[in-house]
């Protein structure tokens, strides 16, 4: 299902190598990053997030861990 919060594929293809890691997981980095900006835009705690996205708890990780890598600061400069 696509949501308004969807990134748009020319905005992934400028953001995408921030995600390039050797880091391995049965979920899309793109989903996972579209979650992420669901939950931002949409204001809706991390157990309410819809079924279509991988499961709450795999997107609060790759949240957490691109928060302290300093990901999101890199990918909102870049967006914006």
């Amino acid at each position: 299902m696509n949501y308004p919060s969807d990134l748009k594929e020319r905005e992934w293809e400028v953001i995408k190598h921030h995600f390039d890691s050797g880091n391995r997981s049965k979920y899309n980095k793109k989903e996972l990053v579209n979650a992420v900006f669901y939950i931002i835009k949409s204001g809706c705690q991390w157990r309410m997030l819809p079924k279509d996205f991988p499961p709450y708890s795999t997107v609060h990780s790759f949240y957490r861990r691109c928060r302290i890598k300093g990901v999101w600061e890199k990918v909102m400069h870049e967006l914006c």
